[in-house]
């Protein structure tokens, strides 16, 4: 078994609830953090018949895409749709938790994993919704220990620049500190001023690390009071957002393109806007609904959108700005996600140790063709 706390830690780390849009609502949604599972299901969508697969079949907790809860709740009644789903959910100690617009621009999330099912190459964020803040550490170690507390930092994240890893700076210099009453210096005597000589190492932290840096930095240091500064800095840190923009292997005609689309993510049919006949090679995409990001994909010079959900005078206007539009759906763009997720969750419960069974709720698109 694991806690649910261990697998939200798991989840978070990937995709981080702070890169969620504003209006979003993911993470847990009932339930509790100290609860112990063993038996977990996945899926898009929660609806009352995924709640009651899970019941009818021993599944402690739900994970899915789409949040349970979007708006505020003004009532809760049991013969409402999603008031069915609470109660039955609590009724049963069914945990629920979303990983929602955080997995569609997170690193390898939803976006990413629709960009490699289609084979697009050099990606780029479509649109950025957020920065990574940087911070300057810099912490003042007695000679002979600088290695040891520069390793610490960065072996927990500090000190990456691009590709780069345990990045510092030292210079050395000399410290001066009076041990008062009641202390016990690691050099130096109780009421007399002492002068070490020591080395200043800074490094670079990302904003979300600081914790982690500084807790560390703090175990390592030989130091009873340790001196440190942090500072902000205005380079521009890690970039996430909504949709990618690629190349295809080499261009393609607009119709061909849409039968490997349709091929890719197992699709009886797609809507396209556009020129059939039309040569492409850059493409721009948003699992899900994304049709609001078709002036930036035309902007950045997309030859087609992929995405779902679109209306119809999205596509009217797309149309004129002479950016082809595919509509592929919200369901076939993101249900992707879920073999991913669950190849995941079980490399990392296997790295602890932890016996846990992870499945696949069988969603279904409400929509069918006739």
């Amino acid at each position: 078994m694991i806690s649910c706390q261990t697998l939200v830690h798991i989840l978070e780390k990937w995709a981080p609830k702070r890169l969620a849009m504003d209006w979003d609502n993911p993470g847990l949604a009932i339930g509790e953090l100290s609860v112990k599972v063993s038996k977990i299901l996945l899926t898009l969508t929660i609806t009352f018949k995924t709640v009651e697969f899970a019941v009818n079949n021993g599944f402690e907790m739900i994970i899915s895409h789409h949040p349970l809860f979007f708006k505020p709740l003004k009532s809760l009644r049991k013969d409402t749709p999603l008031g069915k789903i609470v109660y039955e959910a609590v009724k049963n100690d069914i945990v629920i938790y979303s990983a929602h617009t955080n997995m569609d621009t997170a690193c390898g999330g939803i976006n990413d994993i629709l960009a490699k099912v289609l084979a697009l190459q050099q990606l780029q964020i479509l649109k950025q919704t957020y920065e990574e803040g940087l911070k300057k550490l810099v912490v003042f170690v007695p000679r002979g220990y600088e290695d040891t507390v520069r390793n610490a930092m960065c072996d927990v994240g500090a000190g990456h620049i691009g590709n780069y890893s345990h990045c510092s700076f030292s210079t050395n210099g000399l410290g001066t500190f009076k041990p008062l009453a009641g202390t016990k210096p690691f050099i130096g005597e109780e009421g007399k001023l002492k002068k070490a000589d020591e080395i200043r190492i800074e490094t670079i932290i990302p904003g979300n690390l600081q914790n982690k840096v500084v807790n560390a930095m703090l175990k390592a240091h030989p130091y009873e009071e340790v001196a440190f500064d942090i500072y902000p800095l205005e380079n521009p840190g890690k970039t996430y957002g909504l949709g990618r923009i690629g190349y295809t292997k080499e261009p393609i005609i607009l119709k061909e393109f849409c039968e490997t689309v349709k091929q890719k993510l197992n699709m009886s049919h797609i809507r396209v806007v556009g020129d059939l006949n039309k040569s492409i090679s850059k493409v721009a995409i948003c699992g899900g609904a994304g049709s609001d990001l078709a002036q930036v994909a035309a902007f950045f010079g997309a030859d087609v959108l992929i995405t779902g959900d679109v209306k119809y005078h999205e596509a009217l206007d797309a149309k004129e700005a002479g950016l082809a539009i595919i509509d592929a759906g919200h369901f076939s763009t993101e249900t992707i996600l879920l073999p991913v997720l669950k190849k995941h969750l079980e490399q990392e419960t296997r790295l602890l140790n932890k016996q846990v069974e992870i499945s696949i709720y069988k969603d279904e698109d409400p929509f069918v063709i006739i």
